[in-house]
């Protein structure tokens, strides 16, 4: 019975130090998280709409040119907080690695802005040439109210600039590992969404001077679990 006591008391502190290191992490990177929660909310919320509903409630919030001519400052907001296909547990995860280790490194304000920048500029970008291409005929009317909602262009962007995170010479096989995973798509695809994606990157990797001076901020510190 003790063996059983100590065993059971040993599984209990492990337990809570694992429980205390995810507490802290979540704590080191809140918006990354507060983001990730509003997801979940969104994503809980289409689960219950029909498909038909679904399809006009996003192109609603969509960044695609008719609305962007209407709306920009609030369809480029509001797209910001809903997924289009893929579930809300991948971007659990890519948010855990990618966001969460840009807000800890760099710091809420810069994460954001580089998040925010890549997201509106990678838009902007995108729907500007897919615009061109429908007024030289290149594309066909119908395109001016495609479906463009999510958080890609922003996760691309804060991939990116984790480039400067990566000491020499692991940064230039990360690069060019991520030049690989979005620049081969633009080749090969050559979509409105591919070059979105693309230039998100560009954008990302420009965003260097945000990151000059950006040591690990003392709130992005986990703290070690402490021995069972």
């Amino acid at each position: 019975m003790r063996a059983f006591r100590e065993v059971a008391g040993a599984a209990r502190r492990g337990t809570a130090a694992v429980t205390s290191y995810i507490r802290s992490y979540i704590r080191s990177a809140p918006g990354t998280y507060i983001w990730l929660a509003a997801l979940f909310v969104t994503a809980v919320a289409m689960h219950h709409m029909s498909p038909e509903f679904e399809a006009e409630f996003l192109r609603q919030r969509s960044t695609n040119i008719h609305e962007l001519s209407r709306n920009p400052v609030r369809v480029l907001i509001s797209s910001a907080f809903w997924i289009d296909g893929g579930g809300w547990l991948s971007y659990a995860v890519l948010y855990t690695v990618f966001h969460a280790s840009a807000e800890r490194s760099f710091g809420t304000r810069r994460w954001l802005a580089v998040a925010a920048l890549a997201h509106v500029l990678a838009t902007l970008v995108s729907e500007g040439v897919l615009a061109l291409a429908v007024h030289h005929g290149a594309a066909p009317r119908s395109a001016v109210n495609t479906l463009d909602v999510g958080v890609s262009y922003a996760l691309a962007g804060v991939v990116a600039v984790l480039t400067y995170r990566i000491p020499a010479p692991w940064r230039y096989g990360y690069l060019l590992v991520v030049v690989a995973v979005y620049g081969t798509p633009l080749i090969t695809g050559r979509t409105f969404t591919d070059l979105g994606h693309f230039t998100a990157v560009l954008i990302g990797l420009a965003c260097y001077p945000l990151t000059r001076g950006a040591a690990h901020h003392a709130r992005g510190r986990v703290r070690k679990c402490p021995p069972p």
